[in-house]
């Protein structure tokens, strides 16, 4: 008889981190918030180290520890734990976990949130308390088939013991149901997977297979379904105590099975029954099966985690016994995870139980406890990174495919499309950088171990949240801006046409010609880089997100300040910036110009100001006239000069009037004539430069 165990037989991580943690703490006032696990034996040791098993946190006394199981448990069980002040220990399997935290995420999203498992299952119990909202339970394709989630958006996960099969058939009834969004998590355990793939193949190669593990275990039940599908004669084992040899004696090739809450000395007793049952060792060859266990270098296998027994300790390192092995096997100090090796310390734990890592199966036989530390720190970030986190690593070569790495004991690989956004065509240049990478696939074997990642979902993810974040912020700032308001803005860049200002996050235009009454050439004059003002929304375009806004809206003008500055007979002193045919504009001050008409620049008669004044001259004149409500100032020059005598004025204005005599005066062009009326509408009101006796006197004489 050729006998097969799967490889994946025995615990699975988080099962054995439940059991380990329950043997090892003080059973002193401690419980058990359910069954730890679907095994009775298991089950029955923990109880005989006096820790109890309760059903609801009710019956827990206050200040106890309390051992919360792997399958985990709903939200509300947390905060009934921390309301009667209990300490607990939370051994919820990462899987688990990870179900958990995205049910309660789709939920509070809206979701109505689909559980595939087995309803009454404690796992699923808990996953269902992590979701606030609308949740449903199928395990079957026509309880999927009937649910009333047509017309919503829908979450769909899996029990992490969910044979994979059952879940793709599930989550395709739903997406052709629903008519809305479907998000699909696939949150069935990799290991999970590993252990049903193996019992698939094991049983189409064998002619029966036994299956162990306890009646109330889910995943050995799938195991059991699924090795129906592939093998006529199965048979379900909930200990050796069930075995019996008539059953398998006719087969020549026997599978054995076992799920990841069955220890494997489990297996080991039915193996050891088979050994010692005389009529099956007669005529199916146990001889040899027993060989290859008392060899038990057979049963190794490189990266195998072993239960081993110290038998006594040395100077070189600890002896110990390993299960099927009738000698001892030399743990070398340096692979004993410990920070000085002690061999007195290590006597004293003779007989005591440690787990080791096979490195080599090989003769010698090598084994090391520091390898499981490591594994399990690399199977923990495995496991993290499987889950959706980030992780980095710095690409030591590429391919025509992609970047290639490496990871502990896993390679890495990120296919060139999955690089960054858009083509990439030189890809020896990404050789020594650093890639931060999510994971796309995890593919685990005896041979390999790799993980297909991608940089671009990163970029992606990031993009989506900058822009999200950008969306979300514009929208507020525009619900909360109006034309009117007055906001502060730093001051980011400017151009010629004017400054960009950053106003609560967003980019404002403060135009030029809204800087300054009087004009300005250069944004800088008024402004300064880095620096915050005070401005006034003047324009809100919220559909092609632009807002104006202006500066000297908050600033007095000009006109409005001169009555308090000036009076009329004041004196003044300016510059001359603009010169016309009947006067010249005297600039008081920044957005302050006075007219000098050509009658008030001298005592003489000039027939154009350019005569005695150019642009640029500074100028004293007396305030003739000041109306600051139309924003006009007539000043004289001349009423500051001293008076000229009487025959030289007479003689100039015989002059003037000869030559009007003589009908030599030219005659206006049609540019004196529009200056003459922008002096009228300037002395509009009888404000002209001119006094009234002069132009009474100019009257009598023509």
């Amino acid at each position: 008889m050729n006998i097969e165990i799967a490889k994946s037989s025995g615990f699975c991580r988080g099962v054995q981190n439940a059991v380990d943690t329950a043997m090892r703490t003080d059973p002193q006032n401690c419980y058990i918030l359910g069954e730890l696990i679907h095994n009775p034996s298991v089950t029955a040791a923990i109880a005989a180290r006096g820790i109890r098993t309760v059903e609801r946190v009710e019956d827990v006394p206050s200040g106890a520890t309390l051992i919360l199981r792997s399958h985990g448990v709903g939200k509300a069980v947390y905060a009934a734990c921390v309301a009667k002040g209990l300490r607990v220990i939370d051994c919820t399997c990462p899987f688990v976990r990870r179900t958990q935290k995205l049910v309660e995420r789709y939920a509070a999203e809206g979701f109505a949130v689909v559980v595939v498992g087995e309803p009454h299952h404690p796992e699923v119990v808990g996953i269902c308390g992590w979701c606030g909202g609308e949740v449903y339970v199928v395990n079957s394709e026509a309880e999927a088939a009937a649910l009333p989630v047509a017309d919503k958006n829908v979450a769909v996960v899996a029990q992490t013991t969910c044979s994979e099969g059952k879940f793709q058939k599930i989550i395709e009834i739903i997406e052709n149901a629903c008519k809305k969004t479907v998000e699909i998590s696939k949150t069935i355990c990799y290991t999970t997977k590993e252990r049903q793939k193996e019992a698939v193949e094991l049983a189409k190669r064998s002619d029966a297979v036994l299956v162990i593990g306890g009646a109330g275990s889910s995943n050995t039940n799938k195991l059991y379904d699924l090795c129906r599908e592939h093998c006529a004669n199965v048979f379900r084992l909930y200990s050796a105590d069930g075995f019996e040899a008539n059953q398998i004696k006719k087969f020549k090739n026997v599978g054995i099975v076992s799920g990841a809450s069955t220890p494997y000395t489990q297996t080991q007793e039915v193996l050891f029954k088979m050994e010692n049952n005389t009529e099956v060792k007669a005529t199916n060859e146990m001889d040899e099966v027993v060989a290859q266990m008392d060899n038990g270098q057979s049963k190794l296998r490189k990266g195998q985690l072993v239960t081993a027994i110290i038998s006594s300790a040395a100077d070189e390192g600890v002896a110990v016994l390993l299960p099927f092995f009738k000698k001892e096997i030399l743990l070398e100090k340096d692979e004993i995870d410990c920070e000085a090796y002690s061999k007195e310390e290590w006597a004293a734990k003779v007989g005591e139980e440690i787990e080791v890592m096979v490195l080599s199966s090989s003769n010698p036989v090598k084994l090391s406890q520091k390898a499981i530390k490591q594994m399990k720190e690399e199977e923990e970030k495995i496991e993290a990174i499987a889950g959706g986190e980030e992780f980095d690593v710095t690409c030591t070569g590429y391919n025509k495919g992609g970047l290639t790495s490496s990871m502990g004991t896993y390679s890495v690989f990120v296919p060139a499309k999955e690089i960054r956004m858009g083509y990439v065509k030189e890809l020896d240049k990404y050789v020594g950088k650093k890639l931060r990478l999510k994971a796309l696939e995890i593919k685990k074997s005896d041979r390999k171990k790799e993980i297909i990642a991608s940089q671009r979902v990163i970029l992606e993810e990031e993009r989506a949240a900058r822009e999200q974040a950008k969306a979300e912020k514009e929208a507020e700032f525009f619900a909360n801006v109006h034309v009117g308001d007055v906001v502060e803005g730093k001051v980011e860049r400017v151009t010629n046409f004017g400054a960009f200002v950053s106003v609560n996050g967003f980019d404002c235009l403060a135009h030029i010609s809204d800087l300054s009454w009087s004009g300005v050439k250069n944004v800088t004059d008024v402004l300064e880089i880095g620096k915050k003002y005070q401005f006034k929304v003047l324009k809100v375009d919220e559909v092609n997100k632009k807002v104006s806004i202006g500066y000297k809206q908050l600033q007095p003008q000009p006109w409005d300040l001169v009555s308090g500055k000036y009076a009329e007979g004041d004196v003044v002193h300016g510059k001359v910036v603009r010169i016309v045919p009947f006067g010249a504009f005297v600039e008081v001050e920044s957005g302050i110009d006075g007219l000098v008409h050509v009658s008030q620049i001298s005592h003489e008669w000039l027939e154009n100001p350019i005569s005695v004044l150019n642009i640029g001259d500074e100028v004293d004149a007396k305030i003739l006239v000041l109306d600051p409500a139309n924003k006009k100032m007539t000043l004289s020059i001349k009423a500051l000069l001293p008076e000229p005598e009487v025959t030289r004025v007479r003689q100039r204005r015989d002059d003037d009037k000869g030559e009007r005599r003589g009908g030599k005066r030219s005659r206006q062009t049609r540019e004196s004539r529009e200056d003459e009326d922008e002096f009228r509408e300037w002395s509009e009101g009888g404000t002209g430069g001119a006094s009234i006796a002069e132009m009474l006197q100019n009257k009598n004489e023509d």
